[in-house]
């Protein structure tokens, strides 16, 4: 049986990676089959490219530039890890894929979101996760959270400004796709798992 795409996404300092680990140890309490990736990132190439992208010295980067880099590194992703994977039957769960293109590159860059469903269009046809949980968090909390992690990249360096337009597209994506769920990251961490917990029991009950 084909396996399932589920991503995590959210703004800086929401809790992605221990979310990921939680939803991992579920899947092997079940007996499935899974892999952890991320975006940027996942492939040798993809990693150059996460390199680039994250690198405090590209601060003139285009947001152009930015947004090709990214769907560019998720080409590779899709067609040498996420697909694969699929196809053998694992789960993946994957930290970010498209909708933080249109968050990240179109709230907070200001590019068309019409620009980017074309890319997509074009890079992904209609593939597209299976299920995806936006973990949501005021930004002065995130970003708040987030400096206790380490050395800031390039992205983590913008004003809160930028992170208000990153998390309103999100939010709005996860009220318009019904594979979205958005989940208040801003309560106790089991209050969080409990939300996915019962997301993720209804898809897999439904295999």
């Amino acid at each position: 049986m084909r396996g399932r795409l589920i991503t995590i996404e959210g703004i800086e300092g929401v809790g992605k990676s221990t979310n990921m680990a939680f939803i991992q140890s579920i899947l092997d309490a079940r007996g499935i089959p899974s892999l952890m990736t991320r975006e940027p990132g996942g492939t040798g190439l993809g990693e150059s490219i996460r390199k680039l992208l994250l690198n405090k010295e590209q601060q003139g980067m285009g947001a152009l530039t930015e947004l090709l880099l990214m769907f560019a590194s998720r080409a590779q992703h899709v067609e040498q890890v996420i697909e694969p994977g699929l196809a053998g039957g694992k789960w993946v769960i994957c930290d970010r894929f498209t909708d933080s293109s249109y968050a990240y590159q179109g709230g907070g860059r200001g590019l068309p979101l019409e620009l980017i469903a074309r890319m997509e269009a074009l890079v992904l046809k209609d593939f597209c996760p299976d299920c995806t949980f936006i973990l949501d968090l005021p930004v002065e909390t995130g970003l708040s959270r987030a400096e206790n992690v380490g050395a800031k990249d390039r992205f983590e360096s913008e004003h809160t400004d930028f992170f208000k337009r990153v998390r309103e597209v999100f939010i709005a994506r996860g009220k318009s796709e019904a594979r979205c769920h958005i989940i208040n990251a801003d309560q106790t961490l089991e209050k969080v798992q409990s939300e996915i917990l019962s997301v993720l029991t209804a898809l897999l009950d439904a295999d």
